[in-house]
């Protein structure tokens, strides 16, 4: 194929190259990874009629279709006007007539508008799991309002409960339901079942009392319900406000991969929604008002901690429960630094596989 094709505008339609010239993945958002299941028929035409009748499950929880060729971009993005006004406008409230909150006329036939915001992974939750203690799909539909469409990034995961099955301390903003888990002490036969559990499952903050009720340290307690989910009288229940960790600063990547810390704990979900609602405009301000493709956590850096606490707390009131980090200090992974080390010329001449 010999002409000049704008990868880099049709990467903000979010398509991405193929290694085979003229090829290119198309890339479907899943705000909480889940849909009502009519789009899947959409996803079917899609990979059946311009596709390799394949799709990948991206692992940011997209629906992706490789194969789709050059030409065809024009027809796939007509037709997946539907699937953007259902799942965008309809299903999560967006306004496609806005990026970065900033008036856009929208052109149903040009397909997304920006690939800025990613894809919000979450894990199944309450609706679900018997460990979770939030619906994460309602809460990536909020939140999807909030930062999409938008030229600015961020990587958003919401795990349902300590578990972190999402992985939520590996990217820009990572967001754990947590419970405050209440006692009946009146129910409590001192079976112990709560203590062992905790002991095996979480951060071991119950200790046997008398008569074997549970002692708890509330120092540590991480509110992952473990205690919750084994008591066979109902002594524990989680409370039903729901609270919230916030992480921040994780990411992958081949430099400087790191696991996120904990900026918020206890936050509840007006705290998450008003913080993220700041998430542009300290972007912006990181960035000098000139959007390019850098992660959260590269920003936090470019602009220190104390920097970023005070853009992104700006006009948010915090709950009463709510605690915010004082200091964050990342740790990084160098990889260059561990093993840049000089082998002796004896090693270096027996090669790789060589017997010593």
């Amino acid at each position: 194929m010999n002409r000049d094709i704008n990868v880099t505008k049709l990467k903000l339609n979010c398509y991405r190259q193929s290694k085979v010239p003229g090829e290119f993945m198309l890339q479907l958002r899943v705000p909480g990874a889940v849909i009502p299941v009519e789009y899947l028929d959409i996803a079917s035409e899609i990979a059946r009629k311009w596709g390799d009748g394949n799709f990948h499950i991206g692992t940011r929880m997209t629906l992706d279709f490789p194969g789709i060729k050059y030409d065809d971009i024009p027809a796939v993005n007509k037709y997946l006007a539907r699937y953007i006004k259902g799942i965008e406008e309809d299903e999560c409230d967006v306004d496609m007539d806005k990026v970065a909150g900033e008036p856009h006329d929208w052109d149903e036939d040009e397909g997304y508008p920006t690939i800025g915001a990613r894809n919000i992974s979450a894990c199944i939750g309450n609706v679900h799991c018997i460990c979770g203690n939030i619906n994460t799909q309602d809460l990536a539909k909020k939140i999807e309002k909030i930062i999409f469409p938008s030229h600015y990034h961020i990587k958003v995961n919401i795990a349902g409960c300590p578990n972190d099955c999402v992985k939520a301390h590996m990217c820009d903003f990572g967001i754990i339901g947590t419970a405050k888990i209440d006692f009946h002490p009146e129910r409590c036969i001192g079976c112990g079942a709560c203590v062992r559990q905790c002991k095996h499952a979480s951060t071991r903050v119950l200790s046997p009392g008398p008569n074997g009720t549970p002692i708890k340290d509330d120092c540590c307690c991480v509110g992952c319900g473990e205690c919750v989910r084994v008591c066979p009288t109902g002594a524990w229940t989680r409370n039903p406000q729901k609270f919230y960790k916030v992480i921040i600063g994780g990411r992958t990547g081949r430099q400087t991969p790191r696991a996120g810390k904990m900026f918020l704990n206890w936050a509840s979900e007006d705290v998450v929604l008003g913080v993220l609602g700041n998430w542009q405009k300290f972007s912006a301000w990181a960035l000098d008002y000139k959007p390019v493709y850098l992660h959260g956590g590269h920003l936090i850096d470019r602009a220190g901690y104390q920097k970023f606490k005070e853009i992104i707390l700006d006009g948010v009131k915090l709950n009463p429960e709510c605690m915010v980090a004082e200091q964050i200090f990342w740790q990084e992974t160098e990889y260059r630094s561990n093993f840049n080390v000089k082998l002796p010329a004896d090693h270096q001449k027996a090669g790789p596989g060589s017997q010593g």
